[in-house]
């Protein structure tokens, strides 16, 4: 500890290094204060009547992500959710056009292309999702139903993630860390003090089982937070040598590198596709609900399943844990080609030993690449998984044939009851926000720990370690 607390005397003692933390801590700032500026026209009263009936669904899912915003709808309420939809969609789009491919490919001024393609989407995406959130609001009579109001909430709030946008490159470009990374977990740190005061009044009421359920979910949390962040930095590094090569009058001598893979290429994307997917059909039955006098009708027999369709019932698990699965793979067939990996080692005469260049590297890599996708989705379905469980609890009277006997064995073994109904605690601290906390902790210290090493400052773990984030 005495090392740590060093490191950070020594982050201030750099000029240039305290300037950056000063401004990114400036700039957060000034996002959350824009969090208690709500939208022109809100009635608060029905907005928070109305969020208890929605906040399972898709709104649930943006709420999470605009760090509280989009429950008080604020100038900042859709957060940078249209910015990473933006950015998701530009990583697909040279997969699927030639176009695009080649653009990508362009270096250095291909990028700062796909960069302002990025922003001109996020404008596009967030005027639509303003709009229908200004619908959801109308039909609701949170604002009034006149155009005026419709057009000052696509305005005020299109203007607002522009702005979030914003702060989040100035973050990248001129302070510490990834911006759009660190907005979001602020937004999830804020809520950590309530999360804090519930565990703090279960303790104070004395009762034994509650403090050996607070004792338990710790214990839970810390051994989760040990798993991502040994997950996480882990790499599996193939060995690649490059061949002695003559360019004019020079000769290189052959050298020998690494390629390093990571266990869990996907981040936390996988998990927030499932999470939306998943999502929408509690968003489409909230929008159109059943209609109560035709009880026997499809739409109420499909509305009443939908209705237990959420986090602790067993088929929203299968699904959900199921769906993470299959956007790892896709996800990462995406962003991690194994052909253009081989192609580029054997036109810069890179080989891994015992394997030829070009088709055989590409299977070689595959090989790999897909015992590492599977462990890597493994882990996100667990990590996942487990605070859900915790959180919500697992209602094993809806497994079939023995849903019943399991149900009333577990609630009459004392120590077991709760893991039908979870722990009863109302934040939200699922395995998305684990993921997006450590794993933006890791990088941006990784970050920092750089900076001062570069500087022959020892480093949070002193000389001879170096902590190493996702992206390193």
């Amino acid at each position: 500890m005495e090392k740590f607390f060093g490191a950070v005397q020594n982050m201030f003692k750099i000029p240039e290094l305290r300037k950056r933390i000063l401004f990114t801590l400036g700039l957060l700032a000034v996002y959350r204060f824009g969090a208690h500026v709500q939208a022109p026209g809100i009635n608060p009263a029905q907005l928070e009547r109305v969020w208890g009936e929605v906040a399972g669904t898709l709104l649930g899912v943006l709420d999470l992500f605009s760090g509280g915003n989009f429950r008080t709808i604020s100038v900042f309420a859709l957060g940078v959710t249209p910015y990473i939809t933006a950015s998701i969609i530009m990583q697909l789009l040279p997969v699927l056009s030639p176009a695009m491919k080649k653009i990508q490919e362009e270096g250095e001024v291909g990028r700062q292309k796909m960069n302002q393609w990025t922003r001109y989407s996020t404008v596009v995406l967030c005027a639509v999702q303003t709009f229908f959130v200004s619908t959801w609001l109308t039909r609701n009579n949170i604002i009034p139903g006149t155009w005026w109001a419709t057009a000052m909430i696509v305005v005020t709030l299109t203007t607002g993630t522009i702005f979030v946008m914003w702060l989040g490159e100035q973050i990248t470009e001129r302070g510490v860390g990834n911006g759009i990374s660190l907005l979001i977990f602020a937004g999830i740190v804020i809520g950590l003090p309530r999360g804090i005061a519930q565990i703090s009044d279960r303790v104070g009421t004395g009762d034994a089982t509650q403090v050996f359920g607070v004792i338990f979910l710790i214990v839970v949390l810390v051994a989760l937070i040990a798993l991502i962040v040994y997950v996480e930095s882990a790499r599996r590094n193939i060995a690649v040598s490059y061949a002695s090569r003559r360019v004019g009058n020079q000769t290189f001598r052959g050298q020998e590198t690494s390629l390093p893979l990571k266990i869990n290429m996907g981040g936390v994307i996988p998990v927030i596709f499932a999470s939306s997917v998943l999502a929408m059909p509690q968003t489409l039955f909230s929008a159109f609900p059943a209609d109560p006098n035709q009880p026997n009708s499809a739409w109420s027999s499909i509305y009443k399943f939908f209705q237990q369709f959420h986090g602790g019932d067993p088929w929203y698990e299968l699904v959900f844990l199921s769906l993470i699965v299959v956007f790892t793979f896709f996800y990462i067939t995406i962003i991690f080609n194994t052909d253009e990996v081989a192609d580029n080692l054997r036109k810069h005469g890179g080989f891994i030993a015992g394997i030829r260049p070009g088709a055989p590297t590409a299977e070689y890599l595959n090989a790999i690449l897909t015992r590492l996708t599977t462990v890597g989705a493994i882990y996100l379905a667990f990590v996942a998984f487990v605070p859900q469980l915790l959180l919500s609890g697992f209602k094993v009277g809806r497994l079939p044939w023995i849903g019943e006997s399991a149900s009333n064995f577990f609630a009459a073994t004392p120590g077991l009851n709760w893991i039908q109904d979870g722990l009863g605690y109302q934040f939200y601290f699922g395995g998305t926000s684990l993921l997006i906390l450590v794993g933006v902790a890791m990088d941006t210290v990784a970050q920092i720990e750089a900076q001062l090493v570069m500087r022959n400052y020892e480093g949070f773990l002193g000389s001879g370690s170096r902590l190493r984030g996702r992206r390193s």
